[in-house]
């Protein structure tokens, strides 16, 4: 079964970003504004990944992830934070919540795509 990734980002670039890494794998992108989407998105698919920005309006990435951690249904819920904050607290912070993975922006394709091959089985998608 192909992978089912959730971006989560208040930047629609962002989330072209994330979405054009994933492209050549066998997988269906989930979109997000914010992190009360989010939630609803996470409920609502059951990603097994989450690509999650920090600072978002309306509900804020560490928010979202107090929420998920709470809930015992999506607490197992895969994380990877993508932010332009690399505040050391701030990635201690996010690290008590269970992310070990975290990219600060600007990022590379490859290396969103070698933390997110850590926590999913991402497939080609075959030549056409």
């Amino acid at each position: 079964m192909n992978p089912k990734i959730l971006s989560v980002d208040d930047s629609s670039l962002v989330r072209r970003a994330v979405a054009r890494a994933f492209a050549r794998f066998e997988c269906t992108i989930i979109e997000a504004e914010n992190g009360e989407v989010g939630l609803q998105q996470v409920r609502e698919h059951r990603p097994d990944l989450v690509v999650l920005d920090y600072n978002m309006p309306v509900m804020d990435g560490v928010e979202m992830l107090k929420q998920l951690r709470a809930d015992d249904a999506l607490k197992g819920t895969k994380v990877i934070m993508l932010t332009a904050n690399s505040n050391p607290e701030t990635v201690t912070a996010v690290a008590r919540l269970g992310v070990r993975e975290y990219i600060t922006k600007p990022f590379q394709e490859d290396q969103l795509l070698s933390k997110a091959i850590r926590l999913v089985a991402l497939v080609p998608r075959a030549a056409t």
